[in-house]
């Protein structure tokens, strides 16, 4: 790779993103034999306070690092699946999916506790509507809360649970620390950072379903770098862009917002069939309503990833068919100057 001009990946500067960024950095000078260099970019997710369902909708995370490979400061970008928007962007493509990491969220909470095992009226943070209207139906006696900040500074509002040095990474903002009984956050987020071992329990989908693309990275960049697409072809893991094409063609059927507590989970069966499960809940976790559709997808070649996408359309009418904009905010929501991520 000596002489070779370093391609340059784009990334936020959290530590969770810089390490699924290096992890993906890794894999590209393996299969493409070119080195890779990380280039960081601020974005509005990582400026702005307050509750993300409050700031506008899906994007915050994104649109900065867009911009940067539009412009040609970035060769390549990576995401987190779940924070990027339905919509394509202009002259962009999601070149790589690679394998899918565990898509569960996980109950971090002090001592050890299940979600069963926490007492009456414990506080659980979270900053996702999803996770906890489905925490208000299993458990409404909890006092969920709303919270924000980097995986460290979550994890040091429950007793015990700080980073291994002692100290949350610094913030703007800083919030109080143990002042909650759990969090909740990404089993993906968690193993990439080596900090699985905090988590008490990995919740069942059945019970909280995670959001559409959870645990999945997406490698972006300009369509007109045919042969870098090309490269980053040998990245792609074909059962995890099924799984996720369908959960996303849901989400963009349905026009739901990161204000909308919708769960999917795609699965691609070892029979080669695609089974996709969605829930639809209202906010304070009253009511929910599930889903399921399949479809055989073994030898449908190039035409696999389109009839995943179909098969997450189709259920999301099934939904709407059966009220699911009854009890969640569906529909087109304002366009803010910002965004932020479901």
């Amino acid at each position: 790779m000596t002489g070779t001009p370093p391609l340059r990946l784009g990334t936020r500067g959290s530590a969770l993103a810089l390490a699924q960024s290096q992890m993906v950095a890794d894999a590209v000078e393996r299969a493409l034999g070119r080195p890779v260099e990380l280039v960081r970019v601020r974005t509005e997710g990582d400026r702005l306070t307050g509750s993300l369902a409050t700031l506008g909708g899906t994007g915050v995370f994104v649109a900065a690092l867009r911009e940067a490979l539009a412009d040609g400061r970035c060769d390549l970008a990576v995401h987190s699946l779940k924070d990027l928007p339905t919509a394509d962007a202009p002259g962009l493509l999601v070149a790589a999916i690679p394998e899918r990491a565990d898509p569960r969220d996980a109950l971090c909470a002090r001592d050890g506790r299940t979600l069963g095992g926490l007492p009456d009226g414990a506080r659980v943070g979270t900053g996702s509507p999803r996770r906890a209207a489905q925490l208000r139906a299993l458990r409404p006696d909890l006092d969920v809360v709303d919270i924000r900040g980097n995986v460290d500074t979550r994890l040091a509002r429950v007793p015990g649970l700080g980073s291994p040095g002692g100290q949350a990474a610094p913030e703007r903002h800083a919030p109080p620390r143990g002042d909650l009984d759990a969090v909740v956050l990404a089993a993906a987020g968690l193993a990439r950072l080596g900090r699985s071992g905090v988590a008490s329990e990995l919740l069942d989908p059945t019970a909280v379903m995670p959001a559409p693309g959870q645990g999945a990275l997406a490698v972006e960049c300009r369509a007109a770098d045919t042969a870098l697409v090309a490269g980053l072809a040998a990245l792609d893991h074909l059962p995890s862009r099924l799984a996720v094409t369908a959960e996303r063609a849901l989400l963009a059927a349905l026009e739901a917002g990161c204000a909308a507590p919708v769960g999917a989970l795609g699965t691609l069966r070892p029979d080669g069939v695609l089974v996709l499960d969605a829930v639809v809940c209202r906010p304070d976790g009253g009511a929910r309503l599930a889903r399921t559709a399949a479809l055989p997808v073994a030898g449908l070649g190039h035409d696999a990833v389109a009839a995943a996408a179909a098969l997450g359309t189709r259920l999301a009418a099934d939904l709407l068919a059966a009220g699911a904009a009854d009890l969640a905010p569906l529909g087109p929501a304002p366009t803010p100057a910002d965004g932020t991520p479901a």
